[in-house]
């Protein structure tokens, strides 16, 4: 089992920055792809950013969003900047090794004036 601890998603103005962290915990290792989806109300969940133990990235958008991971903690961090209205949703953290994908509950992200 695997339990995650979101937390930095806050309301902040267009053009703004946030700082999400992801720490896991539970029967998790440096194998497994750790990442970040999001999802807005009536909308499907989408792909943000992930990252491998070793550090290889893959992101939906690698301008604005950082992706970075620290493996001795478990924990991933989303670094968003340029922030704009339509990046509102709940982004939620993944955990995935093979056919084993874990959910994290969300951390609410508001972009408004």
């Amino acid at each position: 089992q695997v339990s995650f601890v979101e937390s930095g998603g806050a309301l902040v103005q267009p053009g703004g920055s946030l700082r999400l962290s992801c720490e896991a915990s539970g029967n998790i290792h440096s194998g497994y792809i750790m990442g970040w989806y999001r999802q807005a109300p009536g909308k499907q969940r989408e792909f943000v950013a992930s990252i491998t133990g070793d550090g290889v990235i893959s992101s939906a958008d690698y301008v604005r969003f950082t992706i970075s991971r620290d493996n001795a903690k478990n924990t991933v961090y989303l670094q968003m900047n340029s922030l704009k209205p339509e990046d509102t949703a709940v982004y939620l953290c993944n955990a995935k090794y093979t056919f084993d994908s874990h959910w994290g509950q969300g951390t609410q992200v508001t972009v408004s004036s």
